[in-house]
């Protein structure tokens, strides 16, 4: 089995000053990689251990900006905080990326887990994942309804259109990121693929298992095909272990640098395209 190789992490670092950003995007899409993550925290706690003060540009805008920049690799959010976007708002701007970008877009979504940003956003730990649901079934009506209509708890609508669509029918590939019991289920019941992340290959094989478990005691909608499995390993892996989590079933590995400064990416970028890409 092939795997393609992606690169996380452009939003961040030394990768948020523009120049910069736009000779690695092209460097990472002329080395070969398929797609560009980038991840999603709009304002982290002071003491996080997710740096607040690093500079990271939001999620939406950066991918609006690669879209721009590259003509050919996939660009993919890993994952937007859902419960945290006004659904109404955000199924309008994803589209728009998927316009602009010739239907390149990866919509990853989560639930969160920072509860002073989320509190801040207007949600909460309590609602996230109703708010996730709800906010998935809003936005798929806008997207695939002739004349969408919606009635949840935390957001309502009729007789209004959105225009363009995305570019990608029904709408762009959902994938849901998380590793508890109800990401699992929201990725086999609701979603194109599931997003792992910093898991080695035997964490790997432990959640597709429970996945195929999640699988087994319900129904997936024929209609959402095969499960697509993306994972960020804890470290770049050699090609080796590139190959171990292709025969585990993953078909797209998303790697990150050590760090986000310095010339760290460059050098993952350069190291990737020479040792992995279409070797597995």
């Amino acid at each position: 089995m092939t795997i393609e190789l992606a690169l996380f992490g452009l939003h961040r670092g030394s990768s948020a000053e523009p120049d910069t950003l736009a000779r690695r995007a092209r460097a990472a899409e002329d080395a070969g990689f398929e797609s560009l993550w980038v991840g999603d925290h709009i304002a982290l706690p002071a003491g996080a251990a997710d740096p607040p003060a690093q500079p990271r540009l939001e999620a939406v805008t950066a991918l609006a900006h690669l879209a721009a920049l590259t003509s050919r690799v996939r660009l993919a959010i890993g994952v937007i905080v859902l419960p945290q976007r006004q659904p109404v708002l955000l199924a309008k701007q994803l589209a728009s990326i998927d316009v602009l970008s010739k239907g390149r877009l990866i919509v990853g979504v989560g639930v969160g887990y920072v509860e002073p940003e989320l509190r801040a956003l207007g949600a909460s730990l309590a609602d996230r994942g109703a708010r996730t649901d709800e906010y998935l079934a809003a936005m798929r009506a806008l997207w695939d309804e002739p004349a969408p209509s919606f009635e949840g708890r935390f957001v309502a609508f009729e007789g209004v259109v959105q225009r363009p669509r995305p570019v990608q029918r029904p709408h762009p590939p959902i994938v849901v990121g998380g590793h508890s019991p109800g990401a699992l289920r929201r990725a086999v019941l609701a979603g194109s693929g599931w997003y792992g992340w910093e898991l080695s290959p035997a964490q790997t094989a432990g959640a597709l298992d429970d996945i195929r478990e999640i699988a087994r005691r319900h129904d997936r909608p024929p209609v959402l095909g095969e499960l697509e499995i993306t994972i960020t390993p804890p470290s770049v892996p050699d090609l080796s272990m590139a190959r171990e989590y292709a025969e585990l079933g993953v078909h797209r590995l998303a790697v990150q640098p050590h760090t986000m400064e310095g010339s760290a990416m460059d050098d993952l970028i350069a190291t990737v395209g020479e040792t992995l890409i279409g070797r597995i």
